[in-house]
């Protein structure tokens, strides 16, 4: 079975279900745990409505402050099912490639993801991180609805 998850999330109700629920399949299989908060960058010229109104700073201060939150609720489902879950947080443009990527970097088997289930033009602008990494990642991805 798989020996090491990668659980990413970001924040959303969503995504706190899947943590939960990532947790419990990972104790099931005697897997480790990794949970990931991929931080978007800063831009000037955004589709993201709070991004326009903040400076660099205030913004980067507000997505660490939402990576501790979330990463916190993660050790919290982790310690829950009696695991222990590593964190780690990443700055990056396009989410689903520091997916991948600390997939690969910390040799995991398993993402097990959420999907907000974007569909129509909101799909089409804002894409989904979760279709992605479904279409870029060689590691087996399992999609949490």
């Amino acid at each position: 079975m798989y020996k090491h998850l990668l659980l990413p999330t970001d924040g959303s109700p969503l995504s706190e279900d899947a943590i939960r629920r990532g947790m419990r399949f990972a104790r099931e299989s005697g897997a480790r745990v990794t949970s990931l908060y991929a931080m978007p960058a800063f831009q000037v010229l955004s589709y993201h409505a709070d991004m326009l109104e903040d400076t660099r700073e205030a913004f980067d201060n507000r997505m660490r402050a939402e990576a501790k939150r979330a990463l916190a609720f993660a050790q919290q489902a982790a310690q829950q099912e009696g695991l222990v879950c590593e964190t780690v947080s990443h700055t990056s443009e396009h989410p689903y490639q520091a997916i991948i990527q600390t997939a690969r970097d910390h040799g995991c088997d398993l993402i097990f993801m959420a999907s907000h289930g974007r569909r129509g033009i909101e799909g089409l602008l804002l894409g989904s991180e979760t279709q992605k990494v479904l279409t870029h990642s060689k590691i087996a991805v399992l999609v949490h609805r």
